[in-house]
């Protein structure tokens, strides 16, 4: 990928973190210029929060504080991670789960 790819989608890459907003704009907005360092990304960003559904609904069954608040540390932690990932300018996927992102969402942005 060349460093012009990469400038071009740094912006909408890192709006695509902003919660499930972020992520749709930046969706709508790469769906014509189809920049593939966008859409890694997005594909990223939008496994995180599905993530994050899936297990909110999971630990809401329990009545545990501290559950919740590990809950949201984990998942803070990885959009803050994929967010600096796209500020500067890298291809990498969040920990252990980042890579199934971009397989079970292979076909956004392309």
């Amino acid at each position: 990928m060349t460093d012009k790819t990469i400038q071009d989608g740094k912006t909408l890459a890192c709006v695509s973190y902003i919660p499930i907003f972020g992520t749709l704009i930046a969706y709508y907005l790469n769906a014509d210029k189809k920049n593939p360092f966008t859409s890694f990304h997005v594909r990223q960003a939008l496994g995180i929060f599905l993530f994050y559904l899936i297990c909110a609904i999971s630990v809401s069954n329990y009545d545990s504080s501290t559950l919740r608040l590990w809950l949201w540390g984990i998942f803070g932690a990885l959009i803050l991670y994929g967010f600096f990932m796209a500020f500067l300018g890298k291809q990498q996927t969040v920990p252990v789960i980042g890579p199934l992102f971009q397989k079970w969402f292979s076909n956004i942005g392309t």
